[in-house]
This record gives C-alpha cells, sequence and structure tokens, in this order.
C-alpha cells in the first residue's frame, strides 16, 4: 500500500522506511527541504511540504493505505528557552493538524494513522511502574505530548483507525541519545547521572520499527501503546551495564546539579524519568527481539 510518512528523514524514520520498502509498501516522506536530504533508502519519494498545512501535498492522501506521523522539532537539540518550548511545540501540533485536515479532505481515506508521541506524557514517576493507563503528567513535556497526540485526534471521527506511538529512549549508534551517552565512557569517566535511581525507558531501533510495523498491520490496535522494552533499567543500571558492554568503568557520577546548569530545564529528560512497560503491545502479542538492555547493547556497539 501507499504509506505516507512525516518526520520520515530522521533516526527511526529511515529504518523505517527501509523495513516498509522491503514489504514491498510505496513510501512517501514529506520534507520541507527535500532538496536538502541525503542518505534516505532507495526508493522513498520525497515529497514538499510546509509542516503546517495541507497545502501541495493533500492529494497524495486521496487511496493512501496510512500515515505515519513522526514530525516534531528535536527535544535535546539544545538548551529550552522560550522561543525553543514553542518551536517544539508548535512544531509537532502544526504538522498534526495538517495531517488531520489532508484525511478529511480526502474521499477515500486510509485506513490507518499512526501518530507519534513519547513516554513523557506521563510525566516524572519516580519507581511506580507505568502503563498506558496511567494519567497524564504536569511537566512541559507532558503538556508538549498531550497536545501533540490531540492534534490528530479528530480522525478517528472520520473513521480512521488511530494508533498513538509513546516511545521511550530509542537506542542507536547511529543518532540520538545513545552516542552521547557513550561519550563519557569512551573517556573513562562514565557513571551515574544524578542519583542514578530514575528509570530509563529504552528501546533498541530495530524494536522500534518492528512494533510501527507491528501496529500498521493489526486492525484492532488503536489508541496509545508504549514502545519501550518490557525491562526498563535505572540510569545507575544504564551505566553500569553500558560501562560492562564498552569494557569501561562505570564509577564517574554526573551530579545534578551540574547537568542544571549546563542544560537547564532540559535536564529533566536525564535527571527525570518513567518506569514504563509496554502493557498493550504485549497484550496483542508482539514479541522483542531485544527485551534485555545488555543484550541490546552488545548488539548496537559491535
Amino acid at each position: 500500500m501507499r504509506i505516507i510518512i512525516t518526520g520520515g528523514t530522521g533516526l527511526i524514520g529511515k529504518m523505517l522506511c527501509s523495513a516498509l520498502l522491503a514489504d514491498q509498501h510505496q513510501v512517501i516522506v514529506l520534507s520541507r527541504n527535500p532538496e536538502k536530504v541525503n542518505n534516505m533508502p532507495l526508493g522513498v519519494r520525497l515529497e514538499q511540504w510546509d509542516g503546517k498545512t495541507a497545502a501541495n501535498w493533500g492529494q497524495l492522501v486521496e487511496g493512501a493505505g496510512a500515515i505515519i506521523n513522526l514530525a516534531g522539532e528535536g527535544i535535546a537539540d539544545g538548551r529550552w528557552s522560550k522561543e525553543r518550548k514553542q518551536r517544539i511545540r508548535e512544531s509537532r501540533i502544526h504538522a498534526g493538524l495538517a495531517v488531520q485536515e489532508a484525511i478529511r479532505q480526502a474521499t477515500n481515506k486510509p485506513q490507518v494513522l499512526l501518530q507519534a508521541s513519547a513516554v513523557g506524557y506521563y510525566g516524572p514517576h519516580g519507581a511506580e511502574v507505568v502503563t498506558e493507563e496511567t494519567p497524564l503528567g504536569h511537566d512541559f513535556l507532558a503538556k508538549v505530548c498531550h497536545d501533540w497526540e490531540a492534534s490528530t485526534v479528530g480522525v478517528a471521527q472520520l473513521g480512521v483507525r488511530r494508533a498513538v506511538l509513546r516511545t521511550g529512549v530509542v537506542l542507536s549508534t547511529e543518532g540520538g541519545a545513545l552516542p552521547k551517552m557513550m561519550l563519557p565512557f569512551k573517556l573513562f569517566a562514565g557513571g551515574p547521572i544524578g542519583g542514578g535511581k530514575q528509570w530509563l525507558p529504552w528501546i533498541h531501533l530495530q524494536d522500534e520499527v518492528r512494533a510501527i510495523q507491528f501496529l500498521l498491520n493489526q486492525e484492532n490496535a488503536s489508541g496509545p501503546f508504549n514502545l519501550s522494552a518490557p525491562n526498563p533499567v535505572t540510569n545507575k543500571e544504564f551505566g553500569k551495564i553500558l560501562g560492562k558492554v564498552m569494557g569501561r568503568p562505570a564509577l564517574m557520577p554526573t551530579p545534578g546539579a551540574a547537568m542544571k546548569a549546563v542544560l537547564g530545564e532540559m535536564s529533566t529528560v536525564l535527571l527525570d524519568g518513567q518506569r514504563a512497560v509496554p502493557s498493550r503491545l504485549q497484550e496483542l502479542g508482539f514479541t522483542f527481539t531485544f527485551p534485555l538492555l545488555e543484550n541490546a547493547l552488545r548488539d548496537l556497539i559491535k
């Protein structure tokens, strides 16, 4: 089928495109600057969009099988100034509203919309196990996730199945958080961040893509799904296992106060966390290739 992806030029999007092409789907990726996009899988069709409206691309939705909306400015690309927080929020909301409008305009609507979100929806929760039943949090990221999800909630009334991807920390050596986490260990200065007790809901990039494909094909899958491995770890445990896999010590803690001084409000990404588990995904029968962190890291760090 024809699948339209927004945000498809990022870490998750590129691997997802390859997987969908391997399944013989036609893949269209929307980009604000398609002429600047490099290293996309052969066979992907790039189309221009402004990230805000259905203008000039909405006709592509007519007869498409699915839309996967991954668009949104990266939350860890810099300190959270007032202007940056506004861009983080608006990039997600505008993209979602544009997707919803394109679906509304289509006569032959797609069967499914997969809407990106994050486990940040729940806010910090200490050691409490977080499932899809856990209520909305109250911090900045929680509010962003709420509004992100709400931007496409109307497609259900248009007869389109909608599943929400509440993703944890995606592990890959090609980008995302892991290379930044590995750097101190390479310098023999690795260790826990802050108190080390905060939980880290992680997922191997391969399982992230497999879970998206799984939800794409499950006709009864709708509503929120935590996309994180079934065995989250504390930050201290993560550092210990990462050090073991890399053959480096994990004895140099980074004080939380130092992280706050350097990163400001954005430090919440590292100092707070959720013990999120993929309850609904596993109830539907999804099995993880990498349910355990050490196996995931050994696969990635070769």
